[in-house]
């Protein structure tokens, strides 16, 4: 059937049983793409029919149908034009990995981070109002999100509203790691009550809307709160929305039976489904957490082909150290937004689970929970991977850097993260928390730095201490079985004074401090002039003795970071120079002024010249 299909009006003249054969070989031609070509496969495969249905149901494009998070998303892709192209899914010039504005008039609005598809919804779904059309606009929420803070506040305006909105909460007991808090287990309790959803539908309908509704929606509040608790549904109905289900969102002949009920309904309503995460492949139903992003297998036997790891991975590394530091200090308790594993806290967890916490997807609740942590005498590590911390910017300036408070925020995935996108790109952290009063912003040059950092970390009596690092591997530094050292916050470390030094200062921060001593000792090797090496460690404070040093000694400087280059490392240097030094030049290498595509990471850093090829060709240029 698959073949036959291009975009979903093929579909739409299909038989029940034609819808449940292509839904099977939808579901195999995703597994064999992503068998070889590495996605978030275990979320997709859980959706297949629940997307397959609304496609069927509603007339998309015209129709709208927005996503969150983009994991779900892979059938849609599948199902709107793009059938070919998913084979080249999350590569450099092919399809990216969530649904974009600017790949398809079906992708009616981007998604790479959670929590944001009932606010979107709900803002199309006022513009189809203002303007008098008669499209409709429906929310696709799952993995997790509906914990997001902004999932909540979606809910609260848009029952609140009179928006033709349908929400479709794609309830699959997981996020990435394992579901968890207060609505999680609420929505694991709900059973379904067709006789309640029929009296409903009868009376609402033959009420119609107006005054008379209003009022006699207030008389009978109090009794349809007592039935509706009484099935589970009490939560949505006391947002204003109506509530159905749940069902079986892996039964499409059930789907779309419902879909077609509730497509004309007026006003905000949930539709609450019920799916496997992994649903169809044996390994990826047994193991949800695994296959939610396998990396490459063999699609036959469900064999994953692991990855050597020339390093240890700065993820590991920060699990071993917070583990090592908790067990010398009471107060040390984690903390992370629904990821547990991808963050290295998993082991943390296990040997101390009285001392870990799992806020789910929720970054700003997050830091102002760890910032009570800390008023409250504990010593917090909250890790959150870097783009997600724009979330909590907020909730980092007032709740932590106002009151001084000493939380550690460990940012995960910074700078370029690859095949990912420019939606969890972390490069713009440095320029962002830099800025902030009281705030510590370092970032390490690998694992053993890592570890000192979080060392000094625990040390600091104020906060934010903010420690970013990439994903990926470290350098092979060792850090196991080594005592950390203090490191002074804003001091940084000249690593190179080559014998026969040019004219140029190379300051850098992070894991590209290594591949400008690269640059710098081919230089060498060549029998060329080599630049000063300067790692900096941290951007706030700024290290102003070695800027001072710096600009006695030479003309020329360049700055090396896997950041915006904009307000970062850079915008630091800069500043300090033209107030102290401004005949210096100032060169910067980093994250340029645009949206990095997704590719490997090893391509982005050529790209942006963050490699040690480009840094000596900056060198070159700078010698001419």
């Amino acid at each position: 059937m698959l073949e036959k299909v291009n975009y979903p009006a093929d579909i739409r003249g299909f038989s029940i049983e034609e819808l449940k054969t292509l839904c099977a070989e939808i579901r195999q031609y995703m597994v064999e793409c992503c068998s070889v070509n590495p996605g978030h496969l275990g979320s997709s495969l859980g959706a297949v029919e629940i997307i397959t249905a609304l496609h069927y149901v509603y007339d998309t494009p015209k129709d709208k149908l927005v996503f969150d998070v983009g994991h779900q998303a892979y059938a849609h892709k599948i199902l709107t034009g793009r059938k070919e192209a998913f084979r080249q899914n999350r590569m450099k010039d092919g399809l990216a990995g969530f649904p974009n504005r600017f790949e398809s008039e079906y992708d009616v609005f981007g998604a790479g981070h959670s929590s944001t598809s009932i606010s979107a919804a709900l803002g199309l779904s006022e513009a189809v109002r203002m303007k008098g059309t008669n499209e409709k606009v429906v929310a696709l929420i799952g993995d997790g999100a509906l914990t997001g803070g902004l999932a909540l506040e979606g809910l609260n305006n848009a029952g609140d509203s009179k928006s033709d909105l349908l929400v479709v909460l794609n309830d699959n007991d997981m996020s990435i790691d394992n579901n968890l808090g207060a609505i999680h287990k609420h929505l694991l309790k709900i059973t379904s009550s067709p006789a309640y959803n029929t009296i409903k539908d009868s009376v609402w309908n033959t009420i119609g809307e107006g005054n008379f509704r209003n009022s006699v929606q207030k008389m009978v509040r109090g009794a349809k709160s007592s039935l509706v608790g009484k099935f589970g549904g009490d939560l949505f109905e006391a947002l204003g929305f109506r509530y159905f289900g749940p069902i079986d969102g892996n039964d499409i002949e059930e789907l779309v039976k419902t879909l077609q009920k509730l497509r004309d309904l007026k006003g905000p309503r949930i539709l609450h489904v019920h799916t496997v995460k992994g649903k169809g492949y044996a390994p990826a139903e047994a193991d949800p957490t695994t296959w939610h992003a396998p990396g490459k297998f063999d699609c036959r036997t469900g064999e994953r082909f692991r990855s050597v790891y020339k390093a240890d991975r700065y993820q590991d590394v920060f699990g071993g150290v917070l583990i090592e530091l908790a067990q010398k200090d009471s107060r040390v308790v984690g903390i992370t937004p629904a990821m547990a594993s991808g963050c290295g806290m998993s082991a943390f967890a296990e040997k101390m689970p009285e001392r870990f916490y799992d806020v789910g997807i929720e970054e700003e609740h997050a830091v102002t929970f760890s910032a009570g942590l800390a008023a409250g005498g504990l010593r917090p590590f909250c890790n959150i991977y870097s783009s997600f911390s724009q979330r909590a910017y907020d909730q980092i300036i007032h709740d932590v850097a106002l009151q001084k408070l000493p939380v550690v925020l460990c940012f995960d995935r910074a700078g370029l993260v690859g095949e990912d996108g420019a939606t969890h790109h972390g490069v713009f952290d440095m320029a962002a928390y830099r800025v902030i009063p009281n705030a510590i912003v370092s970032s390490p040059k690998n694992e053993a730095e890592l570890k000192n950092l979080m060392y000094s970390a625990l040390q600091s009596e104020s906060g934010p201490y903010i420690i970013r690092y990439p994903r990926g591997c470290g350098e092979g530094a060792p850090w196991k079985d080594v005592e950390p050292e203090l490191i002074p916050a804003g001091k940084g470390e000249c690593l190179l004074a080559p014998e026969n030094a040019s004219d140029i200062a190379v300051l850098a921060i992070g894991p590209v401090v290594n591949r400008a001593l690269e640059a710098a000792q081919s230089l060498i090797e060549e029998g060329r002039k080599a630049p000063y090496i300067y790692n900096m460690r941290f951007v706030a404070p700024v290290d102003e003795e070695i800027l001072a040093q710096v600009a006695s000694k030479f003309r020329k400087i360049i700055t090396v970071e896997d950041g915006s280059v904009k307000g970062g490392l850079y915008g630091a240097v800069a500043e300090y120079m033209t107030s102290n030094a401004p005949s210096v030049k100032v060169v910067p290498v980093g994250i340029p002024y645009r949206f990095i595509s997704q590719d490997t990471q090893k391509a982005q850093w050529h790209d942006c010249g963050l490699d040690a090829e480009g840094i000596k060709s900056v060198i070159d240029s700078l010698e001419k």
